[in-house]
């Protein structure tokens, strides 16, 4: 009988759907604000996003504040904002 490696599972505070850490991209609280933790072991508080507009949208304005206990700033909505769409342009070519 073959068993299968686990793999964590982690919830987009946007959709509240789960899915494999991997594929959703986590957002971490800084002193200087909230930044996007692309390895994945940045340390403090984190949460994470799928990497489709509607998510990033609706974390960016509403979700995000409360899951990372932080408020963000109008350059920190930006800078997230400009990310997302780093993502969208990779997916479309």
């Amino acid at each position: 009988m073959t068993r299968y490696k686990h793999k964590p599972q982690r919830m987009c505070v946007a959709c509240r759907k789960s899915q494999d850490k991997k594929s959703l991209t986590r957002l971490v609280r800084t002193p200087e604000g909230v930044v996007v933790d692309q390895t994945g072991k940045m340390t403090g508080r984190g949460a994470y996003l799928h990497e489709n507009p509607e998510c990033w949208e609706r974390g960016v304005e509403k979700n995000l504040e409360k899951a990372l206990n932080t408020t963000l700033s109008e350059t920190n909505r930006a800078e997230l904002i400009a990310f997302q769409e780093t993502f969208i342009n990779e997916n479309e070519d």
